[in-house]
């Protein structure tokens, strides 16, 4: 059996981070692997704080790991600290590390920073160059470029200034974009445009499940292109049967 190695945060929920990470990695019939970056105190209506994973310690979980199971492919999600970014980068390197897929994450879903300052950074100049695929949202694309995105000529651009970074694809997740989840891919050469409905109401954890989708079809040997555009069917249907089990945002059905 194929292994996929994610590395993110904990969610208490389940609906996000790296246990929804795993449940989309059983979905696509891989192993899953984690290391935990950071524990967050939260629920369906928001994150309340976030306590990172001692430096040290994040990375014995990783040599612990990867001196017994090399993964076929790997996916970070909520990176918390420069250092942490430092680790990974010198993690990769050092065990030869494949299909790497990076979702810079910023900001949870209700606004709260889940990076401390230079973190962002870090992650463009350190792991984008190793990067198979990076998936930002609108909002993280933004930040990334400084293009202020509201439609499709703007996210063609931006996709233009993330490939210059040294990534070898991108993904830009449009479920921000008003009226249409788009999401366009770009290989350097030619753009596509991946549609799919956009279905009412909010949902915890969509981000996180698109870049796992990802990652465990190249770890099975899907194209990136390929792999992108049978997870957005899949994201779209975990929508189209998500549950409501508190308060706040709907889970995907994974």
């Amino acid at each position: 059996m194929k292994s996929v190695l994610t590395i993110a945060g904990s969610d208490p929920t389940g609906g996000a981070g790296l246990q929804a990470d795993i449940k989309v990695f059983r979905a696509f019939g891989v192993h899953g692997l984690s290391v935990a970056s950071a524990l967050t105190a939260q629920n369906t209506e928001g994150v309340i704080s976030v306590i990172p994973v001692d430096k040290n310690f994040f990375a014995e979980q990783l040599n612990v790991l990867l001196k017994d199971i090399t993964p076929d492919a790997v996916k970070t999600g909520m990176l918390y600290s420069r250092q942490m970014v430092g680790v990974i980068a010198e993690t990769i390197r050092k065990y030869s590390l494949k299909n790497l897929v990076i979702d810079p994450v910023t900001v949870s879903s209700s606004g709260v920073s889940l990076i401390e300052d230079g973190t962002l950074d870090a992650i463009r100049e350190q792991l984008f160059p190793l990067a198979k695929v990076i998936t930002p949202n609108i909002y993280e694309a933004s930040v990334l470029t400084g293009i202020s995105i509201e439609d499709v000529t703007q996210m063609e651009e931006a996709a233009k200034e993330l490939k210059k970074m040294g990534t070898e694809n991108v993904v830009i997740t449009g479920g921000h974009l008003e009226g249409e989840a788009l999401d366009l891919y770009y290989d350097g050469f030619s753009f596509f445009r991946i549609e799919s409905v956009k279905r009412e109401g909010e949902y915890h954890g969509t981000g996180c499940a698109f870049s796992s989708g990802i990652t465990a079809l190249l770890a099975t040997g899907h194209s990136t292109l390929e792999s992108v555009k049978k997870t957005k069917e899949f994201i779209d249907n975990a929508i189209k049967n998500a549950y409501h089990i508190g308060k706040g945002m709907g889970l995907l059905n994974l």
